[in-house]
């Protein structure tokens, strides 16, 4: 959620942030599911991408939904976003609308909010001439011309992000992704679940694979999002080795995200420009011509915000692998993960499942899934046989929770579209290129009308 955080007040020492970090562990019983999906909004008589102003427009949309109980969230004149009941919608770089969900007790519960936002969000939109629609990638709109949002941490971000990889502008202005945020009892199952996330962020990722097309072509991958994710900034994305490494803890990732450039602080409404320069030298007073500003917890929580690891840390776990999809594909990512990590025994299973992976085999696995999907090769088999794992293992942990809705329903049959990729051995950026290359007669544009909300 790229709006500005509120995380207390001034920072005496280290030690602070690592409890910062630390007061995110709490028992079974208060664990929650924050589900959090992009989706790229256009006109729906020119396919283009919304701009701000005017009708269709997001300063519209997010005026329109405000009918719905959503209270704004501004910069300066403008409506950056809407807040209500512990849940947001925040605007991203290139337009983007995201949904970061409250923190809810049931994959019943998060579908349930994320169904009442997208119909939401289609009301509005057709009332002003635009639609929706969910892919990691957009496809068919240049860099150039997309609209940049009145946000003043994306025009540092925009400035910044050449400098340090190739692709941190497409991540920027032309990516969408859905995450699940879930909550650990203790530093121990912290360090755990963070490995066994890292490890099978691959296997989600080709799952979820659905960004096949860049400017109305195929782009040679299956999910193109993932692939941008290895070329926009090293020092703070990726698969952190460290994590893997004994004495993992609070404290490594503290010093981690010290380290890590920082993009700005936030004062008096105003973003000030601290890019490339780290969260250390910042609270030592070190800062050129900030040695004056004196260092807060909101700052440090705004900077855990710009740090893009596979998996981030804050006081939760965040899984940040699958591409923006279809309605049913929102839910399914809560549910599997939640499957993984809420229930002991497939906890378990799913380290047994990979504790023996080598950093370069996890490496190797998250180069190549972009581009091969299911297909990847690894070991003596492939990653088809893995996500099964996976799933049977999620499926497991979901009947154990044994959470149901008001007539009986399990939430197993929220990962159903996941064991339907895997039994055809299909993802959906394959499906899309299918269509392409068959019925829609190489005319990328046909999508917008079959896949969107």
């Amino acid at each position: 959620m790229s709006v500005p955080q509120a995380g207390g007040g001034p920072i005496t020492s280290k030690d602070d942030l690592i409890a910062s970090l630390s007061s995110g562990a709490k028992p079974k019983s208060e664990w929650r599911i924050g589900t959090e999906h992009e989706k790229f909004g256009y006109d729906l008589k020119s396919l283009a991408p919304l701009p701000y102003e005017g009708k269709p427009g997001i300063r519209a949309m997010l005026e329109g939904l405000q009918r719905f109980g959503w209270e704004p969230i501004n910069e300066g004149q403008y409506i950056i976003g809407l807040k209500q009941n512990g849940a947001a919608i925040s605007l991203e770089p290139g337009g983007q609308l995201e949904l970061s969900g409250a923190p809810l007790k049931s994959i019943h519960e998060t579908c349930s909010e994320s169904n009442e936002h997208l119909d939401q969000v289609s009301q509005v939109a057709k009332e002003i001439g635009a639609g929706f629609i969910g892919l990691g990638y957009h496809p068919t709109v240049r860099l150039e011309d997309v609209p940049v949002m009145p946000k003043g941490r994306y025009g540092i971000m925009k400035n910044y992000m050449p400098r340090v990889g190739g692709l941190g502008l497409e991540m920027m202005f032309r990516t969408c992704t859905i995450q699940v945020n879930l909550d650990f009892a203790s530093e121990a199952d912290m360090v755990k679940k963070f490995r066994v996330g890292l490890a099978l962020q691959p296997i989600a990722t080709a799952m979820f694979a659905a960004s096949p097309f860049r400017e109305g072509r195929p782009n040679g991958f299956l999910s193109y999002r993932s692939h941008v994710w290895t070329d926009v900034d090293n020092a703070r994305s990726g698969m952190l080795p460290f994590v893997f490494e004994d004495g993992m803890s609070f404290e490594r990732y503290v010093d981690y995200a010290l380290d890590v450039p920082m993009y700005f602080i936030y004062r008096d409404g105003k973003y000030l420009n601290t890019a490339g320069q780290s969260f250390r030298d910042f609270l030592a007073r070190k800062l050129p011509g900030l040695e004056h500003v004196e260092p807060t917890m909101s700052d440090w929580a705004d900077h855990l915000t710009t740090i893009f690891p596979e998996v981030r840390l804050k006081k939760f776990l965040e899984m940040r692998g699958a591409d923006g999809g279809l309605w049913r594909r929102i839910c399914a990512l809560p549910a599997l993960w939640t499957g993984i990590y809420y229930d002991t025994t497939a906890l378990d299973a799913a380290w047994d499942m990979v504790k023996d992976w080598t950093a370069e085999e996890r490496s190797a696995l998250r180069e190549a899934v972009p581009k091969l999907g299911l297909k990847t090769p690894f070991r003596n088999t492939s990653v088809l046989p893995l996500a099964k794992r996976m799933l049977e293992i999620s499926r497991a942990g979901l009947r154990a929770r044994a959470q149901t809705d008001s007539v009986g329903g399990t939430e197993e049959g929220f990962i159903e579209p996941l064991f339907q990729i895997v039994n055809n051995n299909k993802t959906r950026a394959e499906e899309l290129l299918e269509r392409y290359h068959g019925p829609w007669n190489r005319d990328v544009t046909k999508l917008f009308a079959e896949y969107s909300y």
